[in-house]
C-alpha cells in the first residue's frame, strides 16, 4: 500500500509541475505558460490529502507527502512571482523602430 500512496503523491506532483510549465513544449523551443489555477487545484488536493491522512501514514508516506507539498508550494510561489515580473520586463523594453515606409503610412 505504501508504494501506491507515494505513487499518488508523485502523480499529483507531476500535475502541479506540468501546470506550472516546468516541462517544455513538444517542439522543444517554447516554454508553456503557467496555468496557476490548475496548479493551485492540485496543490489543494495534496493539502487535503495531508489533512485527511494525518496520523494514518507510515513514516515514508508522511515524508513523501510533506516534502513534496512543501517543495511544490515554494515552486508555485517562485513561478507566480516570476510571472509577475515578465510583463514589467516586456513593458520596459524600448519599442522596436519601424521601417521608414511604415512610419509614414501610420502618420497619414
Amino acid at each position: 500500500m505504501e508504494e501506491k500512496f507515494v505513487s499518488l503523491v508523485l502523480f499529483l506532483r507531476f500535475q502541479v509541475e506540468l501546470a506550472l510549465g516546468f516541462y517544455g513544449a513538444p517542439d522543444g523551443k517554447t516554454a508553456p505558460e503557467p496555468q496557476f489555477e490548475i496548479a493551485r487545484h492540485f496543490l489543494d488536493l495534496l493539502g487535503s490529502l495531508q489533512e485527511k491522512t494525518k496520523g494514518n501514514l507510515t513514516l515514508e508516506e508522511d515524508r513523501a507527502l510533506n516534502n513534496n507539498l512543501t517543495e511544490l508550494r515554494f515552486r508555485y510561489v517562485q513561478a507566480f512571482e516570476e510571472s509577475k515580473k515578465k510583463p514589467q520586463a516586456e513593458e520596459a523594453k524600448p519599442a522596436e523602430p519601424q521601417p521608414a515606409g511604415e512610419q509614414e503610412q501610420q502618420s497619414s
